[in-house]
């Protein structure tokens, strides 16, 4: 695999037709492959004076022994994000002072931490320790993200190190689950067990993870970079939003195998991955993941912040240059031609319910609510997973669970006990559907809060259409990043602040309609104007749901339907 770019000798100065022009290097796009290694911001500054990687012994030695005060600020908004760690907002703070106040002045003195969690693949020694930590630790708090991780809240910098021992003494880490960094490696939570699956990605995500993690010559990207791998039909892994993705297909002559997707992206600048057409099998997969990983790093663009990531360099270059790229500078060799994933066999890509196993036993996902559960009650997920199947538990990229190897004669006992801890195995479709990012209580970006927003959406939605029985997936996000993937939901609400009908700023959302990934994949719909404020986002979404119903057409999907009504449906 390629090295990290060296600089090059000092160049021969040009000629000139124009002496009187003084001559200047172009700084171009802060490209390494180019030549261009002169830190063009803060954050490039930061990362070029010491290896993100290397705040742990400063943690370890220093900040856990002297208190939050002593922590230097590159360290404390830069590189701790290396190991997982942001600081939190700090609370009373309300969405309006967001964009105005200084880091320093939303900083809480408390951390978020995140538990990188490969292809959701937990133990129940793992999840019971993950859950010991939130009640010692956290407060209680551990939330699923919608990349499979867990997110603790309120943690001390004194007691990171007891955490990352107590971690890692079950195989856990938070080693670049945040930063410029190779983020978590999402996979199918059901690969290796699935009865319809293509092929188990498990063994390349495995050799992906001993190659990269913590190795120094990948912890000093442009920006993040996000990874995904499964052989599920279903296309479970938002492969389409990720900076490179593996999906399995099956080539007509080599059988299974993976096609290859770069360049997905969501935040302010959505795109969607493009195909490079190319076959690749299972052993080869780690050394095409490094090549893209690598082209990134060399040639990524890292003189503005809000163009470093993959996505721009592959929308600049186009999927053919960057195949041969790919081939003729890191793989030093041609992939195969292959075809295009078929369109997924299930409209929920969830996993949620009872489904059989390859081996005859059952797997059963359930619903947290917006994927905010409690220490506590991971425990006692670990206790049931324990007592009915064995010993595997998941979690999935739309913020759920998974419980393993459930003999048939055990099945109805699980479902029971986990929803007598209010974990539902056949949720209704609000509380299927419905997923939200941390928003304002803990996050310094959000504007709106949106976990406590969106369970108490799922309740009422409940209450008021109990018969409702469509796929619909509905995205509560704090600001305008994305993290709860917006644009790619049925109904997908960006937290800003609106006017209500008196006049009053209050917490609202913008309105995005008919985004889907898997079958359709494309960006959601904005109405000019509409937004909603938090208050009435029960009776807009009864209202346009209901339309839904009166207007499809038989067999319509909520996208599709959104796409073609009319504004006023959609108001």
């Amino acid at each position: 695999m390629a090295a990290t770019p060296q600089k090059p000798a000092a160049a021969q100065k040009p000629a000139t037709a124009t002496p009187r022009r003084k001559a200047s290097r172009h700084r171009g796009e802060g490209q390494w492959a180019a030549g261009h290694f002169t830190p063009l911001n803060g954050n490039e500054q930061f990362k070029k004076d010491d290896d993100g990687l290397n705040v742990r012994t400063r943690i370890e030695t220093i900040y856990s022994k002297r208190g939050f005060d002593s922590i230097d600020p590159n360290d404390l908004r830069g590189r701790m994000r290396w190991w997982g760690l942001y600081t939190q907002r700090k609370p009373g703070i309300d969405g309006g002072k967001t964009a105005v106040l200084e880091p320093e002045e939303l900083d809480d003195e408390y951390f978020m931490l995140r538990v990188r969690i490969d292809g959701g693949a937990l133990t129940t020694q793992q999840l019971r320790v993950v859950g010991e930590i939130s009640q010692e630790f956290a407060r209680g708090t551990a939330d699923i993200t919608d990349r499979q991780n867990v997110q603790y809240h309120w943690i001390r910098i004194e007691d990171v190190p007891e955490i990352w021992n107590r971690l890692e003494a079950v195989g856990l880490s938070t080693v670049t689950a945040c930063g410029d960094t190779p983020r978590v490696m999402i996979g199918s939570p059901v690969a290796g067990i699935a009865e319809d699956e293509i092929i188990d990605g498990t063994p390349a995500l495995e050799e992906m993870k001993r190659r990269v993690l913590g190795n120094k010559a990948y912890s000093n990207l442009p920006r993040k970079f996000k990874t995904a791998i499964s052989g599920s039909p279903v296309l479970d892994v938002v492969h389409e939003i990720n900076d490179v993705a593996f999906v399995g297909v099956r080539h007509p002559e080599h059988g299974p195998g993976f096609d290859l997707w770069v360049g997905g992206g969501l935040s302010t600048n959505p795109k969607l991955g493009v195909r490079l057409g190319a076959w690749v099998p299972l052993e080869d997969v780690p050394d095409v993941y490094e090549g893209v990983l690598s082209i990134f790093r060399d040639y990524g663009y890292r003189r503005l912040r809000n163009r470093a990531r993959l996505k721009f360099l592959v929308a600049d270059w186009g999927a053919e240059k960057f195949r041969q790229v790919l081939e003729d500078e890191y793989l030093k060799r041609k992939l195969t031609d292959g075809p295009a994933p078929a369109e997924p066999v299930s409209r929920w890509r969830d996993h949620i319910g009872v489904h059989r196993q390859k081996d005859g036993r059952f797997y059963v996902g359930f619903a947290p609510r917006v994927g905010r559960v409690d220490g506590t009650t991971l425990t006692k997920i670990a206790d049931v997973a324990e007592a009915h199947g064995s010993g595997r538990v998941r979690t999935t990229v739309e913020q759920k669970m998974i419980v393993l190897d459930v003999e048939e004669s055990q099945v109805e006992s699980l479902v029971e006990s986990l929803e007598a801890l209010d974990l539902s195995a056949r949720p209704s479709p609000f509380r299927r559907g419905t997923m939200a990012c941390t928003g304002i209580e803990f996050c310094k970006l959000a504007i709106v809060e949106t976990k406590a927003r969106g369970a108490s959406l799922i309740d009422e939605l409940e209450r008021r259409m109990p018969e409702f029985d469509e796929p619909i997936t509905i995205n509560l996000n704090g600001c305008p990043n994305a993290c709860a993937r917006i644009q790619v939901a049925d109904i997908g609400l960006k937290g800003q602040l609106v006017l209500n009908d008196r006049g009053e700023q209050v917490e609202g959302y913008q309105v995005h309609l008919g985004g889907a990934l898997g079958l359709e994949a494309g960006f959601g719909r904005k109405v000019r104007g509409l937004k909603v404020t938090a208050d009435e986002l029960p009776d807009y979404i009864e209202r346009v749901l209901k339309r839904f119903e009166a207007e499809r057409e038989d067999g319509e999907r909520f996208a599709s339907w959104a796409t073609r009504a009319s504004e006023e449906a959609l108001s």
